[in-house]
């Protein structure tokens, strides 16, 4: 669950563009967070998050929409809609004409795999998860505790105290706003790891399953195994050519 909580920070802190020692990233919707949404495993939404910049300890909130099927995931965003002063203007700017201002982050634990996806180059980044993300929702279970009711963007709640535990006992905690008019949806969830607080809310649910395409990268985009390698290509590309090097190598 750590990858999931520290979310679309990574996806934006992290796309190695403007530092060299910038790490890839982007949100791992794991099996230990899938357990979260219970019975609903299929559905499209609205999503925001709020967060904090891991350097500066500023609030950030990002928006843009989940798809979700059986463990799948897919998130997309724009980077203009970020708000709180994350990316300075200028690479803001930058991102735009280099065409990265717009991610789609789709995550597959059956394949092992967390793909990020830049529309805007026609080019997406294959990273492999690390070890113990892939794990199965069968290797953990949940314990629901509820604390309070309360009302989430017009929606009545249960709100739970909810431990996910895996087999090899690691726990994580969460606060989770359960909607008792959308099948339990949790409408929010807030979770707190390695001190930094994480709130997703939950808008415009559809419990209508996602095209299986949505989970897939398009087959006219050009794969690369890191970053760092699209990031050359691209760099080479803007000084004039690519010197001879192939395409996603």
């Amino acid at each position: 669950m750590k990858k999931t909580l520290t979310l679309l920070a990574a996806a934006i802190f992290g796309i190695g563009i403007f530092t060299a020692q910038a790490q890839p990233g982007g949100p791992g919707f794991d099996a230990a967070f899938s357990k979260l949404f219970g019975e609903n495993q299929a559905f499209t939404a609205g999503l925001e998050v709020q967060t904090s910049d891991p350097s500066s300890g500023k609030s950030i909130a990002m928006s843009g929409k989940f798809s979700f099927d059986a463990g799948k995931s897919r998130f997309e965003m724009n980077t203009a809609d970020i708000k709180g002063g994350a990316i300075p203007p200028a690479a803001a700017a930058q991102m735009k004409a280099m065409g990265m201002d717009i991610i789609v982050t789709i995550s597959r634990p059956e394949k092992k795999i967390t793909y990020m996806i830049y529309p805007g180059m026609q080019s997406y980044v294959e990273n492999q998860a690390a070890k113990g993300e892939d794990a199965s929702p069968d290797d953990f279970k949940i314990e629901t505790t509820e604390i309070g009711k309360e009302t989430v963007d017009g929606h009545d709640c249960a709100k739970n105290k909810v431990v996910v535990t895996g087999k090899d006992g690691t726990k994580h905690e969460s606060t989770v706003w359960n909607a008792t008019d959308l099948k339990k949806f949790p409408a929010k969830i807030e979770s707190n790891e390695d001190g930094h607080k994480v709130v997703m809310l939950f808008k415009d649910i559809s419990f209508k399953k996602p095209d299986a395409s949505s989970f897939e990268t398009p087959s006219n985009f050009t794969k690369y195994t890191s970053m760092q390698s699209m990031m050359q290509e691209v760099m080479m590309k803007k000084m004039g050519g690519t010197m001879g090097r192939p395409p996603g190598q």
